[in-house]
């Protein structure tokens, strides 16, 4: 099968992942992760439909609901129902705030098209990533927004996965944390208006960290700290210290 081929994990990997997460269970406020780059294109676009892809626990989906009113899906191979309805409920929400659909990506045909179609954390863990790109596409509107995060791996929080947690890293396609092919593939695959960056200064994390040697624990956050302290005097997004790239681009109207 096509999935077993392009992507880099399974769903018995999801299954551990997600419940070996202790904190997902969380009230999504105001100021989450990447809301200011969020909010800039709800701002300038109002879409009113979203899809989130891979998004399980859904938060990105929940904070554009429970904030914008955005009608939000949430699209995941592997959707653990027990933790989403805590998550909804400890945001207030009910059970039919988010449209849920749990499928592969690579079997699904889109029943319908949306204004905002984004990812967090998603097209890094399959080999192909045109063809992952494409499928993001097919659940576009024309004139929709394509907003996309991942990883940067290729600065110091890659050489921290890659020294102290390399099976995490193995799962990872480092290839594909590159601007100038994102921006290339973007525009092969018909995208206008498009735009790669490294996005925040600094950050560096271990997977269920809790379960790393103490040392290793001092040692990472030494770095953190070190780091944090150096981009507030150099203020600036790089390749080798920001920790996340961001796709946006348009479809063709």
């Amino acid at each position: 099968m096509e999935q077993q081929s392009n992507q880099l994990t399974d769903k018995a990997f999801w299954t551990s992942y997600w419940e070996s997460k202790p904190d997902l269970v969380l009230s999504v406020d105001r100021e989450f992760l990447f809301y200011k780059q969020l909010k800039q294109v709800i701002d300038q676009n109002h879409p009113k439909t979203a899809i989130e892809l891979g998004g399980f626990p859904g938060h990105y989906a929940i904070f554009l609901k429970k904030y914008f009113g955005i009608q939000t899906t949430l699209f995941d191979y592997f959707i653990h129902r027990g933790i989403l309805q805590k998550v909804l409920e400890k945001n207030n929400l009910g059970q039919t705030d988010i449209h849920v659909i749990e499928a592969d990506v690579f079997q699904y045909t889109p029943q319908e098209q949306y204004d905002l179609v984004l990812s967090c954390g998603l097209i890094e863990h399959f080999q192909d990533t045109r063809d992952i790109l494409q499928r993001h596409i097919r659940f576009l509107k024309p004139g929709g927004t394509l907003w996309i995060t991942l990883p940067n791996f290729k600065g110091v929080n890659g050489w921290i996965q890659k020294v102290f947690d390399p099976a995490n890293y193995q799962k990872h396609n480092i290839h594909c944390m590159d601007l100038e092919l994102l921006t290339s593939i973007s525009y092969e695959l018909g995208l206008v208006a498009v735009q790669v960056k490294y996005i925040q200064r600094f950050s560096v994390w271990l997977e269920n960290k809790q379960e790393k040697p103490f040392l290793t624990k001092i040692f990472v956050k030494t770095i953190w700290y070190v780091g944090k302290v150096l981009t507030k005097l150099v203020p600036f997004e790089s390749k080798l210290l920001s920790p996340y790239i961001l796709l946006q681009a348009r479809k063709r109207d």
